[in-house]
């Protein structure tokens, strides 16, 4: 089950991406004890997407753009975010 904050995250990259694969991916139980483990269970998450909005932009510019419409979620309330960026078509 999702808990708030994944479905920020998914609504926010569907709002602003229009994905055709989205895939969010709560990996906080992995951190448990960690730096950043804030006891929320919704503290480390991979996030893998994609969209046409990604085509022909470098790896790079896609985090910038995920990071960019995630707003104040990632290092205010997700402590940390993986993220894999791809277009319709890639591997």
């Amino acid at each position: 089950m999702n808990g708030p904050i994944a479905q920020e995250l998914r609504q926010r990259l569907t709002d602003a991406f229009a994905p055709t694969q989205l895939e969010i991916i709560n990996d906080t139980a992995q951190h448990h004890g960690h730096a950043g483990d804030d006891g929320s269970g919704e503290s480390h998450f991979t996030v893998v997407i994609e969209s046409a909005a990604f085509a022909g932009i470098s790896r790079l510019q896609r985090q910038r753009m995920v990071n960019a419409a995630l707003g104040d979620l990632p290092g205010q309330r997700v402590h940390a975010l993986a993220i894999r960026a791809r277009a319709p078509g890639e591997g």
